[in-house]
């Protein structure tokens, strides 16, 4: 009996492998103009099981991008995989991920056809704009959204995100200064982070903020936008064998529960609030008059368009919260790191007033702190999907294939990063030469006539400062290409103002270190997480 259950099984998988194709033709235009058709293999990987595929191969880490670093020792930078039936490749190098979303961007737009995306959007996840194909649709939202989502340094835009968060992080600090008076036990922080970078975004964006301690829906509301982010960051079987969805019933009823709360709280509590003043003529105040404005005088865009947007933006809040609290669990873990955080600070305001964003060049350790923050973190990227027969390093890849960028596996190189395993704030440094005033030499500031420099004497001289590294090309934590985050400015500065003066008013500690656990590719905590020590400082 079993011997025979045996060579079923061999058969089976003899004639799966048989009949699975695995050429593309791929037609390839000439600068003149003229057709080619190429066959092409596709990328070598696995031997696939029937029904499963691959899918038993990513279970042998915590992390599925854990395993895709591991199988391109064996496969190469480029490998297939079949998890259930759906054909995907993997990229695992920095010249192959530019190769897919910068020179071949356009093949590859669209987003994977998962349930669970379908359900935290109204049953369509193209209402979203990071989970949706790429489409003249999609591309018009972005438009809409760059000028308040992702300002450029020097505008009134970008000038308010500071303001505004500098305004949040100073009523979190009166919060935690006030629980701190009261308790000496460790704080269940996160929640705490969470509501105030959910303030900083309505406030930004919609002129609207919410007190978190008597506002019982504005807490629930921030709870399910958690839990969709931890929910997004995570991976699931149903994703790829759909014929489980009725063993995901409940929930799938949860995921779609907890966004349409989300919806309904945005179009009662902001939306139809502003509607009632608002002045179409007037100047566009933020993100959500322009929204409004754009929805009366355009017949082509619908109510549902601007409530969908408003979701999507709004919900970048987790992110902040959520990089906020692996920046103080960093220096939990490490209070060297806290110290020259400190120290830094205390240089810089003496205490005696709140860190705001024009504060951030000079202050370059704390906010390389945040940025290996999300390398060591190495959130995924949302995976791509082609749209379209393509090629990519002389493979085929057929249209409908989901595409992973490896950003963990970039991450964690040492092609590419020294001593990649450590946690280390400082390679995000270096040493650069400015020239400054010279100081004058005599206390009171006015120089006698021996002081004087002549009228051929330098009045400038070099300095070495440390600064932030720009422009790292391995460095990718919010994607490249068309599809880039367009709210990347949002997180980055908001996330820096609010861990920057949690630092600067109180030092960080754990109950116990072995619980600030955290999971690798992964930018998300639990809703329920680990509490940390909050130690007010004495400037």
């Amino acid at each position: 009996m079993l011997s025979a259950l045996f060579f079923l099984t061999a058969a089976l998988m003899v004639a799966y492998k048989f009949y699975s194709k695995n050429t593309v033709t791929y037609k390839k235009v000439n600068k003149y103009g003229e057709n080619k058709v190429l066959v092409l293999k596709e990328a070598p990987g696995p031997s696939p099981l029937p029904v499963i595929g691959n899918l038993h191969l990513l279970g042998k880490h915590e992390s599925p991008f854990q395993s895709f670093t591991d199988l391109a020792k064996e496969y190469g930078d480029i490998f297939s995989l079949k998890l259930g039936t759906a054909k995907c490749l993997v990229v695992n190098n920095l010249e192959l991920i530019r190769e897919v979303l910068n020179q071949n961007g356009k093949f590859f737009g669209g987003r994977p056809d998962f349930l669970r995306f379908h359900q935290l959007f109204a049953g369509d996840r193209n209402n979203s704009l990071a989970l949706c194909d790429w489409s003249n649709l999609q591309l018009r939202r972005r438009n809409l959204a760059r000028r308040h989502c992702g300002p450029k340094q020097h505008t009134d835009n970008f000038a308010r995100i500071g303001d505004v968060a500098t305004f949040e992080s100073v009523e979190l600090v009166q919060t935690l200064k006030g629980i701190t008076r009261n308790t000496d036990e460790a704080i269940n922080l996160k929640p705490i982070l969470i509501t105030t970078a959910m303030n900083m975004f309505s406030h930004y964006m919609c002129n609207v903020r919410f007190d978190a301690e008597t506002d019982k829906d504005f807490r629930k509301v921030v709870d399910h936008f958690d839990e969709i982010f931890w929910e997004i960051n995570q991976g699931y079987a149903l994703d790829f064998l759909p014929w489980l969805a009725p063993f995901y019933k409940k929930h799938l009823e949860k995921l779609s529960n907890w966004s349409s709360d989300i919806r309904s709280f945005i179009l009662s509590r902001i939306v139809e609030q502003r509607e009632m003043n608002l002045d179409v003529e007037g100047p566009e105040k933020d993100f959500l008059d322009g929204l409004l404005k754009v929805l009366h005088e355009d017949p082509t865009v619908d109510r549902n368009t601007i409530i969908f947007m408003l979701e999507d933006f709004l919900g970048g809040h987790s992110s902040v919260g959520n990089l906020v609290m692996l920046c103080l669990t960093a220096v939990a873990r490490d209070p060297e790191v806290g110290r020259k955080i400190r120290a830094e600070l205390d240089a810089l305001t003496k205490g005696k007033r709140p860190v705001t964003l024009v504060d951030r060049h000079s202050i370059p350790y704390t906010e390389a702190t945040v940025l290996e923050c999300l390398r060591y973190a190495s959130s995924p990227i949302v995976p791509h999907v082609a749209t379209e027969n393509a090629t990519v390093a002389g493979y085929g890849v057929e249209k409908g294939t989901i595409v992973f960028i490896n950003n963990y596996g970039l991450n964690t190189s040492e092609e590419y990063w020294e001593r990649p395993e450590e946690f280390d704030p400082s390679r995000f440094l270096e040493k650069s030469k400015v020239r400054v005033r010279r100081n004058s030499l005599c206390d009171s500031g006015m120089e006698s006539d021996g002081e004087r420099p002549s009228k051929h004497a330098e009045n400038n001289v070099e300095k070495e400062v440390w600064s932030v590294k720009r422009n790292i090309p391995h460095f990718l934590p919010f994607s490249i290409g068309k599809r880039t985050c367009i709210g990347q400015t949002l997180v980055t500065t908001m996330s820096f103002v609010m861990f920057a003066n949690i630092m600067q008013e109180f030092e960080i500690g754990a109950e116990n270190l072995e619980d600030l656990r955290q999971k690798p590719a992964c930018v998300a905590l639990p809703k329920d997480t680990y509490n940390l020590y909050l130690i007010p400082r004495k400037h």
